[in-house]
């Protein structure tokens, strides 16, 4: 395989124009929209998975006061409030040995759906789609994998609740010394866990989402650039959401609604990191094919019959 061109910082223009077109073509409304329904599913099965995962470490407690208080930046107090409505009620019921673990199976399933229909929508953007003769196998790999992204939410939580543990101790240090510049330095530097966090979970989306054999070099440069671009959206979306309200509009159902323009916009931002990706790997990385029991389209529009104008005395006629 031949190395194709370098990358250099000058390409980047050209780079983003071509990603806003593979982007916009994949039509990543509808997919955002399709990702956000199951997000909402999944979400008392996600909850639950991870919180029970980083309490075991850090305490249920204090993962889901922390889960509920960047719920409720984002997006607003009554969707965190929801939310814990959400955990408690699926924590409440009282069951048989055999019941926890039918329902343990199905909080597991429930958590993976999200990234299961994730995987689909990366795959549209690929222009790759799994073989129909893969079998079974093929959706049990990518349910595991799933679960694997679940389990990589809950190591990043605890990775970063201890550094904000570490930055909390060290800035009521610094707060002695340099008390009025302390608080930008802090905001700074949480801005920077939060971005290196969610940089190293979209590299991992990117690398192993996809029915591709991408490499890892391909993914760093696209992952980074959307974890700054998604906490960017992030503070931009909750500045509309706090001016907007939308929440009041809709009532009762305000909360649900919220998520799910919370999600779908979210993955606008997403996909246009994996269009970006593809670009990226696509000129400046090696060639690239697809995982096993996977297969690489293309697509080419075909005019089966053209509509024709009528006049409006020949339709009168008619």
């Amino acid at each position: 395989m031949v190395k194709k061109q370098g990358f250099k910082v000058k390409h980047l223009p050209k780079l983003f124009v071509e990603t806003f077109k593979l982007w916009n073509l994949n039509n990543p409304w509808r997919l955002g929209a399709v990702v956000a329904y199951y997000a909402v599913l999944s979400l008392p099965g996600l909850l639950i998975v991870v919180i029970n995962s980083v309490g075991a470490i850090w305490g249920t407690e204090i993962v889901q006061g922390e889960i509920t208080q960047q719920i409720s930046s984002a997006i607003g107090p009554d969707a965190a409030k929801s939310v814990v409505e959400i955990i408690e009620n699926s924590r409440k019921e009282d069951q048989t040995v055999f019941a926890t673990i039918i329902g343990v199976a199905i909080l597991i399933f429930g958590a993976t759906g999200v990234f299961y229909q994730l995987q689909i929508s990366m795959n549209e953007i690929w222009s790759v789609k799994v073989d129909p003769n893969a079998g079974i196998w093929k959706l049990v790999k990518d349910r595991a994998i799933s679960l694997g992204f679940v389990m990589v939410i809950a190591f990043l939580l605890i990775i970063s609740f201890v550094v904000s543990t570490a930055l909390t101790v060290l800035s009521k240090f610094l707060s002695r010394l340099w008390e009025p510049g302390i608080v930008y330095l802090a905001q700074f530097f949480e801005f920077g866990l939060s971005t290196f966090v969610l940089g190293l979970l979209f590299v991992l989306i990117f690398r192993f989402m996809p029915d591709m054999k991408i490499k890892w070099s391909s993914v760093w440069l696209g992952g980074f650039m959307t974890s700054i671009f998604f906490n960017l959206g992030k503070i931009l979306l909750s500045i509309y959401f706090g001016a907007a309200n939308p929440n009041s509009v809709y009532g009762a159902a305000g909360s649900v609604v919220l998520i799910l323009l919370w999600v779908s916009y979210s993955c606008l931002i997403l996909f246009f990191g994996a269009a970006f990706t593809r670009i990226y790997t696509e000129k400046y990385e090696v060639e690239i094919h697809p995982q096993d029991f996977a297969m690489k389209l293309e697509t080419e529009e075909v005019i089966v019959e053209k509509g024709v104008d009528c006049p409006p005395e020949e339709a009168e006629k008619s």
